[in-house]
């Protein structure tokens, strides 16, 4: 292992990444509070700078992947339609596989520009989350609770609120609703066989109501669905952990424009609609782990710098206060103290 690889395992650079995250996230919660008094006087511009205010949040993940870790991330598509990302409205639909698998959508809105303005149908718990869920929260990401009953007028209300937005967004949604393990397969697949549908191998059964009502909402504002399946290659199984530590992935992102248009109106119809992308979903999968690609073409989109900048501005900003309180505090020479960086040193030294 070289010496940068050593240092990106080491806890105490995992310690002083999270305290940036954490510091510059209450700093940016805190500025998005004080905008709300622009909701009532100019509603549009309250969105444009929450969208870069979460920007300034957000980033700091997708940096952590592409710059970080250094994880590639190569994109299949149509040339045709590989002009139209970034400059459109869309609903991404992304296979719910892997620990990470939200960071690479989140890293595929940023090599085309709407990472600030991407949306989720997210939990209502993770709305009192500092940092992330008050995040959402100021960028009107529409949160449920998982009780269909429940969230119908909450899920319809978010997203016709959207229908006037300022930027171009894409709205990220795991029809799966849950992340996939063979229990969970293994219990969806038993629904399928009840319900007369058909079984899927590498997914779980997608839930169609809520992309139905999602699709009838955002009709005329959104203009394709991107289908989107996510794996990595030589099996790997990536995890937070390993981004955090540096460890190096290679994931494949199979992307498909679909027109809007080409999704039925009608709810049953959607429905029949969405299993079948599954289907065809499960397909590309098979075909990925038997030849190693995706179809389409294997492009790269080139990393944007602004990541990475915005991170080295909050760790210049954050990191010398930091640092005079750790040398005011040695310096001071409390035992206490030092028997604290002690500890710290020891756990990390024994969580590495």
């Amino acid at each position: 292992m070289d010496l940068i690889g050593f240092l990106k395992s080491q806890f105490l650079c995992h310690l002083i990444i999270c305290y940036i995250f954490i510091v510059s996230g209450l700093i940016i919660n805190t500025i998005q509070l004080f905008t709300l008094v622009l909701w009532p006087i100019n509603k549009q511009l309250f969105r444009k700078i929450n969208c870069r205010l979460a920007y300034c949040i957000s980033s700091q993940l997708v940096m952590l992947l592409e710059w970080w870790s250094g994880t590639q991330c190569t994109l299949y598509t149509e040339p045709k339609d590989y002009g139209k990302y970034g400059k459109e409205n869309a609903i991404v639909i992304l296979n719910h596989n892997f620990e990470i698998d939200f960071l690479c959508g989140w890293n595929f809105c940023e090599r085309f520009g709407v990472l600030g303005s991407s949306k989720v149908l997210a939990k209502k718990e993770l709305s009192y989350v500092p940092v992330i869920g008050w995040m959402w929260y100021f960028l009107e990401i529409v949160f449920c609770s998982r009780k269909w009953e429940e969230d119908r007028e909450t899920v319809i209300r978010g997203l016709v609120n959207l229908r006037d937005y300022p930027e171009n967004f894409w709205f990220l949604i795991h029809c799966e609703g849950t992340r996939f393990t063979q229990q969970k397969h293994q219990i969806s697949m038993q629904v399928a066989e009840s319900k007369g549908l058909p079984k899927l191998k590498y997914h779980l059964l997608p839930r169609t109501k809520g992309f139905a009502v999602t699709v009838k909402c955002l009709r005329n504002v959104v203009a394709a669905v991107y289908d989107s399946t996510l794996n990595f290659k030589n099996n790997e199984n990536p995890t937070l952990l390993g981004v955090l530590s540096g460890k190096k992935y290679h994931a494949d992102l199979y992307v498909r424009r679909i027109p809007l248009e080409e999704v039925p109106e009608d709810e049953e119809e959607c429905s029949r609609w969405l299993h079948k992308l599954y289907q065809e979903k499960d397909a590309f999968q098979e075909g990925y782990y038997r030849t190693g690609t995706y179809p389409g073409t294997p492009i790269v989109p080139p990393r944007r710098p602004w990541t990475l900048l915005c991170w080295l501005f909050w760790a210049l900003l954050l990191l010398y206060p930091l640092f005079r309180l750790v040398v005011n505090m040695i310096s001071s020479g409390s035992s206490l103290t030092l028997a604290s960086f002690a500890l710290v040193i020891f756990v990390g030294k024994w969580d590495s």
